[in-house]
């Protein structure tokens, strides 16, 4: 606008328009301001719950959810910790006193084999370092991390009471997990059991099943046979006659392994069972199989075809029905050492099922969930124990002695050793192996060594879930109790999480490490029976208070027992499952502090926490205060790379959070969190954070226009809104409607539902529309005009809300808006949304834009062609003849349709059905300060190359300059 005109003039009027003036520039650059602003900042936290709770403020507990004090943070840290964020500041926002403390998980498996590692550097094995000087190195480690990881944490823009922050490994906190475990201990929930668990060689440890992921795995099959030894009087006499091949019960197992364990078969009592007889070999093959003509082969009926097929059967009759209830087996490598001449039990069990396999399942009591089960239901008490804890054969193991199931050392570590091979050898020197194959298959391996598991019969302890309680059922009730109680969202995770419940064994807490928190009891060497004194509990509190868990391991069991006599008491050593640790952080970080409550209103961590963090709690807070720890759970999903893939360091596929905000800052960062779908699992990378940055491009540009056009605003300028023209009426409505949403989406933790609507604003109501439409009123209107008034006090609405809107996703940007404009006013973290009046709602307004911009939409297409053919160079030059329905026209009534189609003129003719766009030159002279070509234009003699209102304008400008 006043470039140039059509009149000759010698007066530059460009000083003369009210163009948008602001220092806020259009780049952000975030990595280098945002820094800035945290020094700015300072204690954030500290200041806003001091401001929430002078003004009394409701109070909203988020408790953290501690992620491992190891290594840097990496895209799901960041994900999970902005989400926090959000929730913290989007509360502060809301007007409430948040008390959110961060917090670190720090022991466990990883700092061991770090601290294992770095002394393996020094020349020294584990064996030969004190417990003492191996755990003050963990917890050097962790030390290190927590600090690394607390900065990058802040430098993302999270806020809390970091200066208070918990950690597990604290003295205080070991205490109280210790006394969490007293609890257990002393309500008789707590017992040691010998049976099965899942055991990482590797790791020499028992592992939970939260501590278990499932890959793909390639396994040894091998179909096994048994040679029925004897029957009851209920089954044919010629099952076992001289005359005919003795039959054999046929199993299959993917773990040959554990046949030297076995100790029965278990059969399905509802499966139809049969005799067979194989009549006939394969013929033309590279080998000799192992079945031959006449063996007899006992069989599901529904696997029978099957199991011939795999042995290489040529041909086989079925002979009659079998009852496997009254046979009895032989070991198939009794044979060759008499260590295995025990007779092998037929056992009925509803686990068995005739979907795969033979209809018959290899039972070893000491490696299955299932075998132990059904071999205790059957009256069986003695669990044999043939694996050590370093996944090798016990010496007393016939046969195999000393053979490693797993490899523990070495370049091999992880994979499975000889010993599948080894058993496989020895079936077929006795003759017992039918068949043999590979099986890919979904195996359990420790989500931390990435290493596979074995069922391994251990020793260890345990807390109940189905003991009846005093008051209220079991632990297994009060839980799925609480889980009803409970808030999800997503809601789909209540279903998730009570599955997981109602089908999980006994908890199983202990572990065979040293960097934990011990199991500090003593427990009675004749009855097996823990030690209930309180006096020594006390003790045992007291001293771990004062010096950590080091205190149980290395204070004198006198100190603890008193007049117990020690030689009678067996010290138990283990530490806790980290689950229990981090299960129990609620105890010490909401309990015993004024400033905040239990149950927390809030958990927040990944889906995966439905069988980890969120469970051990739930159990915890049942088992010792008779409900859950938490009002909400919020779940969210996982990050893969932009193709779906799941990121790997060796794939190359990573984003790290720390490249995105040194590249493009933390806001963006941010802004990518909250236009996903958090629910979901979310994609990264660099055309996704590409979109991001555009998305930002347009947030900026929006809060920049405001600022510019804000310019000089002040109270006296502000129109009240009976004085409001239509459009701004409209975008008071807009904005009415809008803080609703945003309020609703902030209080159900639906951010996507905060930022995608604002954004649709900004681009469609607010740049498409509304600035667009009061650009000529902004910049040419002389400022005490009614219509530029109207659209200044508006404007100064829009940004007072979208900057407190925005202040919890985009917290560096939105502050240094409100900075700009009010650089005397504080922060705008500790704002709260402004009230917004109900006044503001008009539904007849945004029924009339809407009918407006389905005409606009159709003048807007002809212009632009107009535009394209050179008809035109600007929408100015244009006076339209647009033609249509009457209805089409009726909410023009009372405006300037100029004015909203952006052209100097406009005329609007009722007739047709349908709009069409007659776009024609305007002919009138050309204003040379606002480049409309109106009739009135030279109107004014003082002025005669102004139109009217810009004559006026300049007067107004030239008085008061």
């Amino acid at each position: 606008m006043a470039d140039t005109a059509d009149n000759s003039t010698t007066r530059d009027y460009r000083d003369t328009v009210f163009l948008p003036e602001t220092p806020f520039p259009m780049r952000g650059g975030l990595p280098q301001k945002e820094p800035l602003i945290l020094e700015q900042w300072g204690d954030l936290y500290s200041a806003l719950r001091k401001a929430r709770q002078d003004q009394g403020a409701r109070l909203f507990v988020l408790h953290d959810g501690p992620p491992y004090a190891n290594g840097d943070i990496h895209i799901g840290h960041a994900l999970n910790k902005t989400l926090k964020d959000f929730v913290v500041r989007s509360r502060f926002l809301l007007g409430y006193d948040v008390d959110y403390r961060p917090g670190w998980d720090c022991h466990g498996l990883p700092i061991e084999w770090k601290i294992e590692e770095e002394f393996r550097k020094q020349g020294r094995r584990k064996d030969e370092v004190s417990k003492s000087e191996f755990r003050a190195a963990c917890r050097a480690y962790a030390g290190k991390y927590i600090d690394l990881q607390r900065d990058q944490f802040i430098r993302l823009g999270v806020t809390g009471d970091f200066a208070n922050r918990y950690a597990t490994m604290d003295y205080a906190s070991e205490a109280a997990i210790v006394g969490e475990f007293h609890r257990f201990k002393n309500s008789g929930q707590l017992y040691r059991g010998s049976k099965p668990v899942m055991w990482s060689p590797v790791e020499r440890t028992a592992l939970a099943e939260a501590e278990i992921e499932y890959h793909d795995h390639v396994s040894p099959t091998v179909w096994v046979k048994f040679p029925v030894t004897a029957m009851t009087d209920d089954h044919p006499d010629d099952l076992l006659s001289f005359q005919t091949a003795t039959p054999s019960i046929v199993i299959w197992t993917t773990t040959p392994w554990t046949l030297p364990a076995n100790r029965a078969i278990a059969y399905g009592p509802e499966i139809s069972y049969g005799l067979y007889e194989v009549t006939g070999v394969q013929t033309g093959l590279e080998f000799e199989p192992w079945v031959k003509t006449g063996d007899r082969l006992i069989l599901a009926d529904k696997l029978a075809d099957e199991v011939m097929q795999a042995a290489k059967a040529g041909t086989w009759t079925r002979l009659y029905d079998i009852d496997p209830n009254g046979l009895e087996v032989a070991h198939p490598l009794a044979e060759l050492d008499p260590g295995y001449g025990f007779n092998v039990p037929l056992l009925d069990g509803d686990h068995v099922t005739d979907d795969a396999g033979t209809g018959f399942v290899h039972t070893a009591p000491g490696h299955g969930a299932d075998d132990y089960e059904v071999w205790k239901a059957h009256g069986h008490h003695e669990v044999p124990e043939t694996v050590d804890p370093d996944g090798a054969y016990y010496d007393h193991v016939p046969l195999f002695a000393g053979l490693k199931v797993l490899e523990t050392e070495g370049k091999k570590t992880g994979k499975f050793g000889p010993a599948n091979g080894a058993v496989m050898d020895r079936l077929i020197e006795a003759g017992n192996l039918l068949a043999r194959g590979r099986l890919e298959h979904s195996y359990p391996h420790s989500w931390r060594s990435k290493a596979p598991v074995i069922f391994r019969n251990t020793p260890q302890w345990f807390i109940r879930l189905d003991k009846p309680l005093e008051d209220d059922g079991s632990l297994r009730d009060r839980a799925l109790k609480s889980i009803d109680e409970t808030a999800f969202f997503p809601e789909g995770g209540r279903n998730r999480i009570r599955a997981m419940v109602e089908g999980r064994p006994d908890w199983l807490i202990s572990r065979q490490r040293a960097w934990g928190t011990p199991l500090a009891m003593y427990v009675d060497k004749h009855t097996g029976q823990p030690l209930h004194d309180p006096a020594v509990d006390a003790r045992i509190l007291e001293a771990v208070r004062k010096g950590g868990a080091d205190a149980w391991f290395d204070t004198p069991d006198s100190e603890f027992l008193g007049l117990h006599d020690a030689d009678t008491y067996e010290k138990v050593e283990d530490i806790l499952d980290v689950w229990f640790d981090s299960g129990s952080t609620h105890v010490f970080t909401l309990e015993g502090r004024p400033d905040t409550a239990w149950p927390a209103d809030l958990y927040l961590e990944g889906s995966d926490q439905h069988r980890g963090w969120f469970q051990a709690s739930l159990l915890e807070g049942c088992g010792t205060r008779g409900r859950a720890p938490f009002k909400a759970l919020l779940t969210h999903g996982f990050t893969l790379d932009q193709n779906g893939e799941k990121m790997s360091k060796s794939r190359g596929n990573t984003t790290d959070p720390a490249t995105v905000i040194k590249e493009s800052g933390a806001d963006i960062l941010r802004l990518w969190v909250a236009m996903v779908d958090y629910a979901e699992d979310q994609r990264i990378g660099k055309e996704i954070l590409q979109t991001t940055v555009d998305a930002y491009r347009k947030l900026r540009n929006t809060v920049r226009y405001l600022l510019g056009a804000l310019n000089g605003f002040t109270e006296d300028e502000r129109l009240p809104l009976d004085q409001m023209p239509p459009l701004e009426r409209y975008i008071l409505h807009r904005l009415w409607e809008l803080d609703g949403e945003v309020r609703r989406a902030y209080e159900t933790y639906r951010f996507q539902d905060v930022i995608r609507p604002v954004l649709d604003f900004c681009s469609g109501d607010l740049s498409a529309l509304y600035f667009d439409i009061k650009k000529d009123s902004l910049y040419c209107d002389r400022p005490d005009a009614v219509r530029r008034r109207a659209a200044r006090t508006v404007m100064d609405e829009v940004f007072m809300r979208l900057t407190a809107w925005l202040a919890p996703l985009t917290p560096f940007t939105m502050d240094e808006a409100w900075t700009t404009r009010f650089p005397d006013a504080g922060t705008n973290c500790a704002r709260v949304i402004p009230d917004t009046p109900a006044g503001w709602r008009n539904d007849a307004e945004a029924a009339r834009w809407g009918r407006i911009e389905t005409v606009l939409e159709v003048v807007n297409e002809a212009l632009e062609a107009a535009r394209r053919d050179k008809i035109i160079g600007g929408a100015l030059d244009a006076w339209p003849t647009v033609t249509g329905p009457a209805d089409a026209f009726a909410a023009f009534e009372g405006l300037d349709a100029a004015e909203i189609f952006r052209t100097s003129g406009a005329e609007l003719v009722p007739g047709g059905e349908a709009v069409t766009v007659q776009v024609k030159i305007a002919d009138y002279p050309k204003c040379a300060r606002s480049w409309r070509r109106v009739p009135d234009v030279g109107s004014d003699p003082e002025f005669p190359d102004l139109s009217a209102r810009d004559a006026d304008a300049v007067r107004w400008w030239d008085a008061n300059h």
